[in-house]
């Protein structure tokens, strides 16, 4: 249980497709305890295995919002709906963001913690959330996905 250094945007682990959890053991566990470690050392709202630089289909997502946090091990999008454009950044690209079309209502089937099957039907930020995890999993960055990247302005 650490907090893991974030993987940044041209490092090839980012690029590559992460493996299928088959067992959920002290190893994923513990990937599960790093992945909080890590995101709640930042102000982001959610994290990828392949963030930290391991290659396997986990992702953590919490808005913040007073939610619980989404553990989700083989997440996978089952159905998309709509579309909708709006701005994205991330943790593995800080300091740039930059405008992504991705669907408005998404579901999504994965695996808790405790083995057992869930689903989730996500629509506005949450959506937009799960299709930026899961895309980490294919080794997708938003940016391969947008029209244009945009440096932030520092105030």
């Amino acid at each position: 249980m650490a907090i893991k250094d974030i993987l940044k945007f041209g490092d090839k682990t980012l690029t590559r497709v992460s493996r299928r959890v088959e067992k959920i053991d002290e190893e994923v566990l513990s990937l599960i305890q790093d992945l909080k470690d890590t995101l709640y050392n930042t102000d982001g709202v959610g994290l990828a295995a392949p963030q930290i630089g391991v290659l396997k289909r986990v992702i953590l997502i919490d808005l913040r919002d007073g939610s619980e946090p989404i553990i989700l091990i083989n997440p996978k999008i089952t159905k998309k709906i709509g579309r909708v454009e709006d701005i994205e950044g991330c943790l593995s690209y800080p300091g740039y963001e930059g405008e992504v079309v991705r669907p408005r209502r998404v579901i999504v089937l994965g695996i808790t913690l405790e083995g057992n099957e869930v689903e989730y039907t996500a629509e506005g930020f949450l959506a937009r959330a799960f299709c930026h995890e899961i895309d980490h999993l294919d080794g997708i960055i938003y940016t391969d996905r947008c029209k244009k990247v945009y440096k932030i302005e520092e105030e």
